[in-house]
Order: structure tokens, then sequence, then C-alpha cells
């Protein structure tokens, strides 16, 4: 074994791990397991500690290094187990000079990182689709997140690095490009004074980009040129996945989100009636403390009231340091009985919006398995070999047992 990065978390731990790989290889590391982590749940951050003691005793004689939010936040409880060799923060885990030191522990403090580091990757191994950071960081503070505290104030990668990185991707075979960071609505440089004109200049820049898409968006922050594109632009995804969180005004206050309710119905509607097609996905939190059932309620109609198809559901989780810890709290039990009930009614969106896609064309592009994603991102198996990266034109056939035909 020379060198392994497990990941955990969002997609922008993907992309980042892709950087660990190639700046600790520059650094000539071997026999070595990073793991890049995250802290959006307490259960996120059980599974990085599970997986770094099996580690340990599957590798007794490897380096173990750990990095990601986790390790920003609480760098001694890593430090402190007898598995770990070395923590790493956030902005050291991207720095070669970091695994070319012996410090047992170098992080350093978040907040005072004004700018984000460009990083060059050329591949993303085992993946068809390539991420790119365009974002680092959150300057808003919900009650319930701690990641703020992982990631810094909110900084924007220019927008030519943004570019020269998803031109070499687009040179090197890769025909969609996914937009990441903490909080991409929040984009804004000198050139691009908005996500969507960013999206706009790399739609324009590079031609040659088949497909286009953005991970977790604000309804708040969404800008015109953003629904610009969905109405007009065939190479952007009609697949938006919404940062909502809950259906209830009150909740959503006390969770300090900058939406309403009937925000995001009215943002739904809009972006349908540009593009009829456009499929939405939406993270949600259930169990958030003083949640009742009326307004838990709100959250499952909100479901239909927008008309959702991909469901991201979490029971609410304390995070020290937060807010929301300090609010009365709803018992555990119930947050996970509501997830589940959540996660059914997403099942039957699901059902649902696959059943309508049978005898319908779709651009699929195709990833490991002969899985593939369609452009409104339903999870594709195709029947046929199909080199992998490639996007083909396939007729969906059946949907069966969870799993859409083509």
């Amino acid at each position: 074994m020379s060198l392994l990065v497990h990941t955990f978390g969002c997609r922008l731990n993907s992309a980042e791990s892709q950087t660990i790989k190639n700046v600790a290889e520059n650094a000539r590391v071997e026999n070595t397991i990073v793991f890049n982590t995250c802290a959006v749940t307490t259960e996120a951050e059980r599974q990085a500690r599970q997986a770094i003691r099996r580690a340990r005793r599957e590798n007794p004689n490897a380096k173990i290094i750990v990095t990601g939010c986790a390790a920003q936040i609480s760098p001694e409880k890593y430090a402190a187990m007898a598995e770990v060799d070395r923590v790493l923060g956030n902005v050291e885990k991207l720095q070669q000079a970091s695994y070319e030191d012996v410090a047992t522990v170098k992080v350093n403090d978040i907040m005072s990182i004004t700018e984000t580091a460009a990083h060059l990757v050329t591949e993303f191994q085992g993946h068809a689709r390539a991420f790119v950071e365009i974002q680092q960081g959150c300057d808003h503070r919900c009650t319930f997140c701690i990641i703020p505290f992982g990631r810094g104030n909110s900084r924007s990668v220019p927008l030519q690095q943004v570019m020269t990185q998803i031109q070499v991707l687009v040179e090197n075979g890769y025909n969609e490009v996914v937009l990441t960071g903490v909080d991409i609505t929040s984009y804004k440089t000198a050139e691009a004074e908005t996500l969507g004109a960013l999206c706009q200049a790399i739609l324009r820049e590079v031609p040659d980009l088949p497909r286009l898409r953005l991970s977790s968006v604000d309804v708040e922050e969404i800008d015109v040129d953003i629904l610009a594109l969905l109405e007009k632009n065939s190479r952007f995804m009609p697949h938006l996945h919404l940062s909502l969180q809950a259906g209830d005004d009150l909740i959503l206050k006390r969770m300090k989100r900058r939406h309403s309710r009937t925000q995001a119905i009215e943002f739904c509607k809009t972006a349908r009636s540009l593009r009829p097609d456009i499929v939405f996905g939406a993270d949600f939190i259930t169990g958030f403390p003083t949640e009742t059932e009326e307004m838990f309620q709100n959250t499952l109609r909100l479901v239909e009231e927008c008309g959702l198809t991909y469901l991201h559901v979490f029971p609410y989780s304390e995070r020290e340091g937060t807010p929301a810890a300090k609010m009365p709290s709803v018992a555990k039990p119930l947050r996970k009985e509501r997830a589940a009930r959540l996660r059914d009614l997403g099942k039957q969106q699901e059902d649902i919006f696959f059943s309508k896609s049978i005898n319908k064309n779709a651009q699929v592009i195709v990833e490991q398995g002969n899985i593939g994603r369609s452009e409104h991102f339903i999870p594709v198996y195709l029947t046929a070999d199909f080199p992998q990266g490639s996007v083909q034109t396939v007729q969906i056939k059946g949907y069966e047992a969870g799993r859409v035909f083509a």
C-alpha cells in the first residue's frame, strides 16, 4: 500500500480528496492512509472514528493522517486517538509542505484565511464527472451548523482560475462538471459578481463542455442569471438541489435560515415555468428543537407543494458550540421516526418521477459499472456496454425494484 484517501461527507470533500492525493504523492508519501472527515453530524464523526480504528487494525504499520472539517474543529480529539499519527487542518491538507513536515498537529485558525488557493486537478480517479471547487467557507450562521468553524468565512475562487481548471478537465475528456463549495450561491468576484454570471461565462468560454451542474444552492441567493440559463441553455442541467432544511416558517426562523416557506414554493414555480422538465432535490433536518408534529406536517406538505423528488434527510444532531444545541430538544426516537416518514415520502416522489420517465429518451453520462446519471440526475442502469465518461442517448425502458433501466 502506498497512499489511500478515504472521503466522508460532501462533494467539496470529494473534490479536495483528489488534491490531497496529488500533493501527498508529490511529497512522496507512502504507506499512508488519509481520512478526509466531515462534521455535519455527530454520526458522520462517529463513522469516521470507527473507520480510523478499523484501518489501524487492518494496517498496523501504516501512517494514519486525519484531516477535514472534524479535524479542523476538534484537532485535539483526533490527536488523542491512539490510532492517529498526524492531524491536518482544512487549509494544511491541501499544501504539499504539510506532508513533508513532521508536526503531529498542524491546524491553523481557519477564520484568518481570506483567499482560496487554486489547485489544478487534471483527473478524478474513478469518477465520470468532475467536481470543481469555486467557493469556500460560509458567512451565515445557521443555528444548527458547525461548518463555518471548519471552513472559515466565504471566499471565492477567481473566475479565470475556475475557467482554466474546467478547460483542462474538458481537454482530458470530462463531459460533465459539477460546481462545488460550501455556499456556492454566495460566489462573488470582481469578474463575476454572481454564481449565474460565473456559469454564463463558463458555458460561453468553454464551448466544448457538454454539461454543467450545480451542487446544493440556497433559494434566497439564486440570481436572475441562473434562471436565464435554466430557460435558454440546454447545457445547464435541469436539476437543482435546494438547501431548504424545513418547511415550517417558525422552525426556519429558529434555524436562522434566510428564506421562508413561501419563497421556496414560489422559486420552484418560477424555475418550473422557465424549464418545465426541471427536477428538484432538497436537504431536510427532522426533529429540530421545538419542532411539533404540526410543524413537521408543514415540511411534508412542502415536498409536494414544491414538487421535490430527491430528498436528503438528516435527523437533527446536536453540535456542541451551536445555538440550537441549547434549545428545547425533540426526543431522539421521534427525530428518527420523522426522518423515516420523510424518506418514505421521498421514495414515493422518486417512484412517481421515475415511472413517468419510462419510454422517454435520456442523455446519460456513463459511470462505473455501466450505471449512469441522466440530465435529471436519474440513476440509470444501462443494459449495453458504453465507455465510462461518455454521454449516451438512451431510452428508459423500465423501473423495477427501485432501479431505472435503459
